[in-house]
Protein backbone atom coordinates (compact mmCIF):
# COMPACT_ATOMS: atom_id res chain seq x y z
CA UNK A 1 0.00 0.00 0.00
CA UNK A 2 2.82 2.36 0.93
CA UNK A 3 4.71 1.48 -2.29
CA UNK A 4 1.59 2.28 -4.22
CA UNK A 5 1.23 5.64 -2.50
CA UNK A 6 4.87 6.53 -3.15
CA UNK A 7 4.45 5.74 -6.87
CA UNK A 8 1.33 7.84 -7.24
CA UNK A 9 3.01 11.26 -7.70
CA UNK A 10 5.28 9.84 -10.41
CA UNK A 11 2.31 8.28 -12.13
CA UNK A 12 0.46 11.58 -11.97
CA UNK A 13 3.43 13.40 -13.49
CA UNK A 14 3.60 10.82 -16.28
CA UNK A 15 -0.09 11.24 -16.99
CA UNK A 16 0.27 15.02 -16.98
CA UNK A 17 3.22 14.86 -19.37
CA UNK A 18 1.33 12.45 -21.64
CA UNK A 19 -1.66 14.77 -21.57
CA UNK A 20 0.48 17.78 -22.42
CA UNK A 21 2.15 15.95 -25.31
CA UNK A 22 -1.20 14.74 -26.63
CA UNK A 23 -2.65 18.24 -26.24
CA UNK A 24 0.29 19.82 -28.03
CA UNK A 25 0.02 17.29 -30.86
CA UNK A 26 -3.71 17.88 -31.18
CA UNK A 27 -3.20 21.66 -31.14
CA UNK A 28 -0.50 21.43 -33.81
CA UNK A 29 -2.68 19.18 -35.94
CA UNK A 30 -5.69 21.48 -35.54
CA UNK A 31 -3.53 24.51 -36.26
CA UNK A 32 -2.15 22.82 -39.36
CA UNK A 33 -5.65 21.97 -40.57
CA UNK A 34 -6.81 25.52 -39.86
CA UNK A 35 -3.90 27.02 -41.79
CA UNK A 36 -4.48 24.60 -44.64
CA UNK A 37 -8.20 25.44 -44.79
CA UNK A 38 -7.33 29.14 -44.81
CA UNK A 39 -4.90 29.00 -47.71
CA UNK A 40 -7.13 26.68 -49.71
CA UNK A 41 -10.21 28.88 -49.22
CA UNK A 42 -8.90 32.42 -48.89
CA UNK A 43 -11.79 34.88 -49.21
CA UNK A 44 -14.37 32.19 -49.98
CA UNK A 45 -17.54 32.31 -47.92
CA UNK A 46 -20.76 30.42 -47.40
CA UNK A 47 -21.13 27.46 -49.75
CA UNK A 48 -18.53 28.73 -52.23
CA UNK A 49 -15.83 26.18 -51.26
CA UNK A 50 -18.14 23.24 -51.93
CA UNK A 51 -20.59 24.42 -54.57
CA UNK A 52 -20.36 23.18 -58.14
CA UNK A 53 -18.62 25.63 -60.49
CA UNK A 54 -17.89 25.60 -64.23
CA UNK A 55 -15.06 23.22 -65.04
CA UNK A 56 -15.61 20.88 -62.09
CA UNK A 57 -16.78 18.18 -64.49
CA UNK A 58 -13.39 18.08 -66.23
CA UNK A 59 -11.79 16.61 -63.12
CA UNK A 60 -14.70 15.24 -61.06
CA UNK A 61 -12.62 13.11 -58.69
CA UNK A 62 -10.13 15.80 -57.70
CA UNK A 63 -7.83 14.98 -54.80
CA UNK A 64 -7.36 18.60 -53.78
CA UNK A 65 -9.60 21.60 -54.45
CA UNK A 66 -8.78 25.23 -53.68
CA UNK A 67 -11.50 27.87 -53.93
CA UNK A 68 -10.62 31.51 -53.36
CA UNK A 69 -12.64 34.67 -53.87
CA UNK A 70 -12.89 38.43 -53.53
CA UNK A 71 -15.70 40.98 -53.61
CA UNK A 72 -15.19 43.83 -56.07
CA UNK A 73 -17.01 47.16 -55.92
CA UNK A 74 -18.11 47.12 -59.56
CA UNK A 75 -20.54 45.30 -61.80
CA UNK A 76 -19.61 42.02 -63.54
CA UNK A 77 -19.33 43.67 -66.96
CA UNK A 78 -16.64 45.95 -65.51
CA UNK A 79 -14.75 43.05 -63.96
CA UNK A 80 -14.91 40.56 -66.80
CA UNK A 81 -12.52 42.27 -69.30
CA UNK A 82 -9.69 42.02 -66.76
CA UNK A 83 -10.34 38.28 -66.42
CA UNK A 84 -10.66 37.74 -70.18
CA UNK A 85 -7.17 39.08 -70.85
CA UNK A 86 -5.37 36.94 -68.27
CA UNK A 87 -2.32 35.00 -69.43
CA UNK A 88 1.37 35.24 -70.24
CA UNK A 89 1.93 37.33 -73.35
CA UNK A 90 -1.41 39.01 -72.67
CA UNK A 91 -2.60 40.87 -69.57
CA UNK A 92 -0.43 38.85 -67.20
CA UNK A 93 -1.72 37.72 -63.82
CA UNK A 94 -1.85 40.97 -61.81
CA UNK A 95 0.30 39.29 -59.20
CA UNK A 96 4.01 39.32 -58.31
CA UNK A 97 5.50 39.94 -61.75
CA UNK A 98 9.08 40.13 -60.50
CA UNK A 99 8.78 36.82 -58.70
CA UNK A 100 7.22 35.16 -61.75
CA UNK A 101 9.90 36.60 -63.99
CA UNK A 102 12.63 35.02 -61.85
CA UNK A 103 11.25 31.78 -63.32
CA UNK A 104 11.48 33.15 -66.86
CA UNK A 105 7.76 33.79 -67.25
CA UNK A 106 8.21 37.15 -68.99
CA UNK A 107 5.09 38.60 -67.36
CA UNK A 108 4.01 42.23 -67.43
CA UNK A 109 0.63 42.70 -65.82
CA UNK A 110 -1.63 45.10 -67.69
CA UNK A 111 -2.69 48.40 -66.17
CA UNK A 112 -5.60 48.82 -68.58
CA UNK A 113 -8.05 46.82 -70.64
CA UNK A 114 -6.78 45.73 -74.06
CA UNK A 115 -9.54 45.10 -76.64
CA UNK A 116 -7.21 42.87 -78.68
CA UNK A 117 -7.04 40.37 -75.82
CA UNK A 118 -10.79 40.07 -75.24
CA UNK A 119 -11.52 37.55 -77.99
CA UNK A 120 -10.78 34.11 -76.57
CA UNK A 121 -11.75 30.81 -78.21
CA UNK A 122 -12.14 27.32 -76.77
CA UNK A 123 -8.99 25.39 -77.66
CA UNK A 124 -6.71 28.42 -77.49
CA UNK A 125 -3.44 28.01 -75.56
CA UNK A 126 -3.36 29.85 -72.27
CA UNK A 127 0.25 30.45 -71.39
CA UNK A 128 1.69 30.46 -67.88
CA UNK A 129 5.23 30.69 -69.27
CA UNK A 130 6.56 31.03 -72.83
CA UNK A 131 7.03 27.25 -72.87
CA UNK A 132 4.15 26.17 -70.63
CA UNK A 133 0.49 26.43 -71.60
CA UNK A 134 -2.90 25.23 -70.48
CA UNK A 135 -5.84 24.98 -72.91
CA UNK A 136 -8.99 27.10 -72.83
CA UNK A 137 -11.73 24.55 -72.12
CA UNK A 138 -14.61 26.98 -71.63
CA UNK A 139 -15.06 30.66 -72.35
CA UNK A 140 -18.43 32.09 -71.40
CA UNK A 141 -18.06 35.87 -71.81
CA UNK A 142 -19.10 37.77 -68.72
CA UNK A 143 -19.33 34.64 -66.62
CA UNK A 144 -16.55 32.04 -66.70
CA UNK A 145 -13.15 31.08 -68.04
CA UNK A 146 -12.04 27.45 -67.54
CA UNK A 147 -8.53 26.22 -68.27
CA UNK A 148 -7.54 22.59 -68.75
CA UNK A 149 -4.16 21.33 -67.57
CA UNK A 150 -4.78 17.60 -67.83
CA UNK A 151 -2.20 15.47 -69.59
CA UNK A 152 -2.74 14.89 -73.29
CA UNK A 153 -2.55 11.27 -74.48
CA UNK A 154 0.95 10.32 -75.58
CA UNK A 155 2.61 13.43 -74.12
CA UNK A 156 4.80 13.73 -71.00
CA UNK A 157 2.63 14.47 -68.00
CA UNK A 158 3.11 16.46 -64.81
CA UNK A 159 2.63 14.49 -61.57
CA UNK A 160 -0.91 15.82 -61.38
CA UNK A 161 -3.87 16.78 -63.55
CA UNK A 162 -5.09 20.32 -63.12
CA UNK A 163 -8.00 22.61 -63.97
CA UNK A 164 -8.31 26.32 -63.24
CA UNK A 165 -11.60 28.21 -63.30
CA UNK A 166 -12.47 31.89 -63.00
CA UNK A 167 -16.11 32.72 -62.27
CA UNK A 168 -17.59 36.22 -62.26
CA UNK A 169 -20.88 36.51 -60.39
CA UNK A 170 -23.17 39.42 -59.61
CA UNK A 171 -23.23 40.30 -55.89
CA UNK A 172 -25.74 42.50 -54.02
CA UNK A 173 -25.15 46.23 -54.10
CA UNK A 174 -23.81 46.52 -57.67
CA UNK A 175 -20.82 44.44 -56.65
CA UNK A 176 -19.18 41.32 -58.05
CA UNK A 177 -17.81 38.12 -56.61
CA UNK A 178 -14.76 36.83 -58.45
CA UNK A 179 -14.20 33.16 -57.61
CA UNK A 180 -11.10 31.24 -58.59
CA UNK A 181 -10.96 27.45 -58.29
CA UNK A 182 -8.03 25.07 -58.72
CA UNK A 183 -8.60 21.33 -58.94
CA UNK A 184 -5.77 18.80 -58.74
CA UNK A 185 -5.88 15.10 -59.54
CA UNK A 186 -2.99 12.96 -58.33
CA UNK A 187 -1.44 10.76 -61.00
CA UNK A 188 1.45 9.22 -59.05
CA UNK A 189 2.03 8.07 -55.45
CA UNK A 190 4.25 11.12 -54.94
CA UNK A 191 1.77 13.63 -56.34
CA UNK A 192 0.69 14.84 -52.90
CA UNK A 193 4.27 15.81 -52.05
CA UNK A 194 4.29 18.09 -55.09
CA UNK A 195 0.76 19.47 -54.95
CA UNK A 196 0.50 20.42 -51.26
CA UNK A 197 3.39 22.94 -51.30
CA UNK A 198 2.30 24.06 -54.77
CA UNK A 199 -1.20 24.85 -53.47
CA UNK A 200 0.27 26.78 -50.54
CA UNK A 201 2.40 28.87 -52.90
CA UNK A 202 -0.55 29.33 -55.21
CA UNK A 203 -2.52 30.81 -52.31
CA UNK A 204 -0.04 33.67 -52.07
CA UNK A 205 -0.07 34.35 -55.80
CA UNK A 206 -3.86 34.01 -56.11
CA UNK A 207 -4.49 36.38 -53.22
CA UNK A 208 -2.32 38.99 -54.93
CA UNK A 209 -4.06 38.34 -58.26
CA UNK A 210 -7.54 38.73 -56.76
CA UNK A 211 -6.52 41.97 -55.10
CA UNK A 212 -4.75 43.09 -58.28
CA UNK A 213 -7.92 42.67 -60.32
CA UNK A 214 -10.07 44.26 -57.62
CA UNK A 215 -7.78 47.28 -57.28
CA UNK A 216 -7.54 47.82 -61.04
CA UNK A 217 -11.30 47.61 -61.50
CA UNK A 218 -12.10 49.89 -58.59
CA UNK A 219 -9.46 52.43 -59.64
CA UNK A 220 -10.80 52.65 -63.20
CA UNK A 221 -12.22 56.05 -64.02
CA UNK A 222 -15.98 56.27 -64.63
CA UNK A 223 -16.44 55.81 -68.33
CA UNK A 224 -13.31 53.68 -68.83
CA UNK A 225 -15.66 50.84 -69.57
CA UNK A 226 -18.68 51.40 -71.75
CA UNK A 227 -21.23 48.85 -72.99
CA UNK A 228 -19.99 47.56 -76.32
CA UNK A 229 -16.38 48.71 -75.98
CA UNK A 230 -13.54 50.00 -73.86
CA UNK A 231 -11.70 53.27 -73.76
CA UNK A 232 -8.01 52.37 -73.67
CA UNK A 233 -6.19 55.67 -73.90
Amino acid sequence: MHEQERATPDRVRQLVRAGLVAGAAATAAFGGLTVRWTYLHYGASGAEPIETLPGDDLLPAADLVATRAVTIGATPDQVWPWVAQLGQGRGGFYSYDRLENLLGCEIESAARIHPEWQDVQVGDPFRLHPKVALVVAEFNPGHSLVLDGRAEPGKPAAPYDFTWAFVVRRHPGLRTRLIVRERYGYTTPASRLVVEPLAAGSALMTRKMLHGIRDRVEASRPGDHQPGGWVTS
